[in-house]
């Protein structure tokens, strides 16, 4: 098919709702490592990888070898059998996990339903029903998983009952109009009174996201997850960290986001990442979290042998390359790349993330903060003109949006940030 007959066939076969960020999609053919190709033959550096999916570079070598190798070997029996794949991938996991407390693994097709077995798991274990999500989140696109996310645009149909919003740490944008640290966090510690409002006083469970991905890489002070999680236990609930896009060293140093603030979840949900590319999700739980899951489940496609053999060879990369450490260091040289167009472009408010996982907040106005979202679907544009990828997000869609590989290097930086410097300036000239 041509480009033009391809965009065509996608307006009468695929559901309207399956949006792109440019007006004339982006037809990609191919990919290697850290660049993709388009249907003309145009080469791009892809600094969003998929959603933040992939993590150790497109078509990587030793984890398609990995996949072939088991394509020919085993491909599906379903969970109703044990295999060494998953078996193999579960034991990994559970060496790894933080404080290696986290033991027992489900595994799925994505994070939507890895957040649906966390929820389930959580009011199984605590016999209560409700659960406390943040503002701003997102989760998935289940019924459920919508239900949990925080933001207008990814909320359709009806939402269920259980759940609540409490407030995240938008330090940018704080809810309270008060300012870190003298805001003796605010936001964390109205958590107790969301609790005792908004729901009947015993919670089942707090289900957050480290880092807030598409509410824009939002990063809470280093107070923030400690307190909101004695809180939650308090009043009987368990903690459910969503890794789906901070996992795997994604933001440096540690495997798991969470780390950076010291507390330990009862249940982690991931993917994305994981399988860098292959469809994937995994509930990992604390094992009397695990155990509460009483009567039997299945997952048809959840633990395959060929996505379970990609993860666990998606690890022994990051492992054996030293990429957690690489996405730290070069993660900072990016920010810093970053905090020098802010000083040289004013319509960039705000910088943060934490990795290789780094967003820019633009704005009309740095002192009222007025989100320049046209100006950010321009900027966009322009950096596809440039050859350069990435992402979009935030509740006011004015947040760009950037996690490239974790095997990337400076001077792909230096590529990125000099294409974003030049999209910027003929977005706003």
């Amino acid at each position: 098919m041509t480009k033009d007959e391809l965009i065509l066939a996608q307006k009468e076969f695929l559901f309207p709702s399956v949006f792109h960020y440019f007006q004339e999609p982006l037809v990609l053919t191919h990919a290697k490592d850290q660049y993709v190709w388009d249907a003309d033959g145009n080469q791009f550096l892809d600094f969003f990888g998929g959603i933040v999916t992939v993590s150790v570079g497109h078509c990587n070598s030793k984890v398609n070898a990995a996949v072939h190798a088991q394509v020919h070997k085993l491909q599906h029996v379903s969970t109703v059998f044990a295999t060494e794949p998953q078996v193999q991938l579960a034991k990994k996991i559970a060496s790894i996990t933080p404080q290696g407390a986290l033991t027992k693994s489900f595994f799925t097709n994505s994070g939507t339903e890895a957040n649906e077995t966390a929820i389930l798991a959580a009011r199984c274990y605590t016999g209560a029903t409700d659960i406390v999500a943040l503002r701003h989140a997102y989760h998935g696109r289940s019924a459920m998983a919508m239900t949990l996310t925080a933001q207008s645009t990814w909320r359709l149909g009806q939402m269920q009952a259980g759940i609540v919003h409490a407030h995240n740490a938008y330090c940018y944008r704080c809810p309270f109009h008060l300012e870190y640290p003298s805001c003796e966090m605010a936001c964390a510690t109205d958590m107790e009174e969301v609790i005792r409002t908004t729901t009947s006083g015993r919670i089942a469970g707090l289900i957050a996201e480290p880092i807030q991905g598409v509410g824009g890489f939002i990063v809470p002070p280093k107070e923030y997850f400690p307190i909101v999680t004695d809180i939650v236990k308090k009043y009987g609930g368990i903690f459910i960290a969503d890794e789906v896009q901070t996992a795997w060293g994604r933001t440096g140093e540690k495997w798991f986001g969470i780390e950076h603030w010291g507390v330990t979840p009862d249940i982690i949900t991931s993917a994305k990442g994981l399988g860098n590319g292959m469809p994937i999700g995994l509930t990992v739980a604390k094992p009397e979290v695990a155990d509460a899951l009483k009567g039997v489940t299945i997952s048809t496609f959840g633990g395959n042998p060929i996505t379970t053999t990609a993860a666990r060879a998606v690890l022994e990369y990051i492992e054996e390359e030293n990429l957690r450490t690489n996405t730290q260091v070069v993660g900072a040289y990016m920010r810093d790349k970053l905090l020098e167009l802010k000083d040289k472009h004013p319509i960039i408010g705000d910088v943060r993330g934490m990795g290789l996982l780094l967003a820019i907040e633009l704005v009309e106005d740095r002192k009222t903060k007025v989100p320049a979202a046209k100006t950010t679907v321009a900027v966009m544009q322009a950096c596809r003109n440039n050859r350069v990828l990435l992402g979009k997000g935030g509740l006011y869609g004015n947040v760009l949006r950037m996690s490239p590989p974790m095997n990337i290097s400076k001077s792909d930086v230096d590529q990125f940030t000099a294409a974003l410097d030049l999209s910027l300036t003929e977005a706003t000239a």
